[in-house]
């Protein structure tokens, strides 16, 4: 391809993700080895013309495109200046590109500590390296197409290629079906791959693609278990608060406004302390609620707004906000995606991006610590059901089956303390879909499963084969574990990282800092969840900052009132895409289950919110 068309090329494939980054754009071109990079950046650390991308070394054998941050940069920079490398400017990105040079391309990784998504090419050895950070905090897809190999942060660049070929894979469709998200390292597309997290790409002069993991969160987990943490329970409160406040402060480093999500929950509410103990201003904090009680969290987050002395901002959402954010979902999603609360995502940041450029979230917390319904369930009923005969739980699940949902809401409601639940009903549904299960690993799948999914694809089957045991004797952190490797790089932080960027708006994720992920995986289970709650060791920290009657409350999770809508609002919209007429033509979907779904839904008769979502 000549020189100029590369360049064109290139440059049209980043433009796809203006959205990105609109405060600056470059392309590089290298016409002998074939090979163009192009970048689109959203400037965050060193505003100025330094921090331009693509960047080359100051050898120039490196060139690398970067999406994300490292929030060490300034430590490594000193350790290389010590050794005698002057730096052009104060950017991450030069931080990279140096260390790279000096101690080798896989030594640096393992040394930074951030969120990224990395291009590099190393000109002397003709070898391309992709790299993803260990969590999957932000994104990158590749394929091979055409005779080019392709990369970029999002589907949208890919498909900006005139070699592109976008046909959909329906064995990744039937995995979406199944779990509301593409299970990486399949796409929507056949032969365009997610490069995992933790994971390096590597490919040489004569095309050779190497992929190795450079972290892996089952060996970590299982490391950090054996190693254990020796002292007391203090002790480990101690340890995990230095290490949060350390972690929030390199996040707190930008030289543009800076802000956090608050919902009044534990995670945020926690960052939000963390954040205001180091600052010598008050924190922005930015807030969306609904009119709908049952997913309303803006008062307890106002409250908590309040008493850390915050300058908050808070939105009420309903149902007409919803219906304009709906039709730019595939634009800024580019793949099947049902995370309801992408809708509530996407609405909080484009408030908070009025005001800040920069906004920090409480994502991880569940994962980490126990924070979710299944882990809690795992602890206090899993062991009771293993003691009572398969067949009798079998009858007891056909027997909570029958009871309509409205029923359980109301009895639920009612119940005392710690058994009172919001959405009880959904929640006994979920329960009586697994007590009669025998492994865990199948109670774990119809937990997290929005459809079964066999037959429900017309030419295309689940064949995700991540749901296998991995050495956990606990069935709580075997969750965990799954939690981290799939729900959460390509459900939570897929979600945030598309919602977020869609407005230019860069969200860091500070409970994710591999530090304490590692931590986390050294503590006993019973710091992570006691006498039936979650996220003990967390709610020992948050004490110090806020008082434990204003977080203190079942979980909500960040959802909008969906199944209000769709009988409301959103129904004729949902109708007209559900239309027996309209399946049949575009011919993916098998018509039965999904009208069986809606009409259950539309009935009372069950709950199928999220499943049609």
């Amino acid at each position: 391809m000549p020189d100029w068309d590369l360049a064109r090329v290139a440059g049209a494939m980043s433009q796809a993700l203006f959205h990105r980054g609109p405060d600056d754009g470059g392309v590089w071109v290298e016409a002998e080895g074939g090979i163009a990079l192009s970048q689109r950046r959203l400037s965050i650390v060193d505003l100025s013309p330094a921090g331009h991308q693509p960047m080359v070394s100051a050898s120039g054998r490196f060139v690398i495109v970067f999406n994300g941050e490292v929030f060490n940069h300034e430590d490594l920079g000193r350790e290389l200046q010590r050794d005698g490398i002057r730096f052009r400017g104060h950017s991450d990105t030069e931080v990279i590109l140096e260390a790279c040079e000096a101690w080798g391309v896989e030594t640096t990784v393992e040394r930074l500590i951030g969120m990224f998504a990395i291009g590099l090419w190393d000109r002397r050895e003709r070898v391309l390296w992709l790299i993803r950070d260990r969590m999957g905090i932000k994104p990158l897809y590749w394929c091979e197409m055409g005779g080019h190999l392709l990369f970029g942060s999002e589907l949208k660049a890919l498909k900006a290629h005139p070699s592109f070929v976008g046909d959909v894979d329906r064995n990744a469709l039937a995995s979406y079906m199944r779990y509301g998200y593409v299970p990486g390292p399949l796409s929507i597309y056949e032969g365009v791959q997610k490069l995992q997290p933790g994971h390096i790409l590597k490919v040489s002069g004569r095309r050779e693609v190497q992929i190795r993991a450079y972290w892996n969160t089952r060996e970590v987990a299982l490391r950090a278990k054996k190693k254990g943490f020796s002292g007391t329970e203090n002790d480990a409160v101690e340890a995990l608060h230095s290490l949060l406040l350390d972690s929030v402060r390199r996040r707190m480093i930008a030289d543009v406004p800076l802000g956090a999500f608050l919902s009044g929950g534990i995670d945020s509410s926690l960052v939000v302390g963390l954040m205001q103990a180091q600052s010598t201003q008050p924190v922005r904090t930015f807030s969306i609620g609904f009119r709908e009680e049952s997913h309303n969290e803006v008062k307890q987050a106002t409250a908590v707004a309040r008493h850390l002395g915050t300058e908050h901002t808070e939105l009420y959402v309903e149902a007409r906000h919803a219906l304009e954010v709906i039709p730019r979902l595939p634009e800024w999603y580019d793949e099947p995606f049902a995370d309801s609360s992408q809708v509530a995502t996407y609405l909080v940041s484009e408030m908070t991006r009025r005001h800040v450029t920069v906004a920090l979230s409480g994502d991880g917390g569940d994962e980490l610590f126990g924070g979710y319904n299944r882990h809690v369930w795992g602890q206090t009923v899993w062991p009771r059901l293993q003691q009572i005969p398969v067949g009798l739980r079998r009858g007891v699940a056909g027997f909570l089956e029958m009871v309509p949902v409205g029923v359980w809401d109301g009895l639920l409601q009612m119940a005392p303390g710690r058994l009172k639940a919001v959405q009880g009903g959904t929640k006994m549904q979920k329960l009586a879909g697994v007590i009669g299960l025998e492994r865990e690993s199948a109670a774990y799948r119809k937990l997290v499963s929005q459809w079964d999914a066999e037959g429900l694809v017309i030419g295309g089957e689940d064949r995700s084969q991540w749901v296998e045991e991995a050495g956990f004797d606990d069935f709580v952190e075997q969750m965990q574990c799954w939690d981290l490797e799939t729900y959460l790089p390509d459900d939570i932080l897929t979600k945030v990282d598309r919602a977020s960027m869609a407005v230019a708006l860069e969200a860091r994720v500070p409970l994710l800092d591999h530090r304490v992920v590692e931590f986390a995986w050294r503590l006993p289970a019973e710091m992570k969840v006691r006498e039936g709650r979650g996220k003990w060791i967390l709610r020992e920290v948050l004490d110090r900052y806020v008082p434990r009657e204003l977080v203190d409350r079942p979980k909500m999770g960040f959802g909008v009132p969906l199944g209000v809508w769709l009988k409301g609002e959103l129904r004729d919209w949902a109708e007209s895409l559900l239309d027996e007429g309209r399946m049949r033509r575009d011919g993916y979907l098998a018509v039965g289950p999904v009208r069986r779904a809606w009409e259950e839904h539309q009935s009372g008769r069950r709950p199928r919110e999220h499943a049609l979502w």
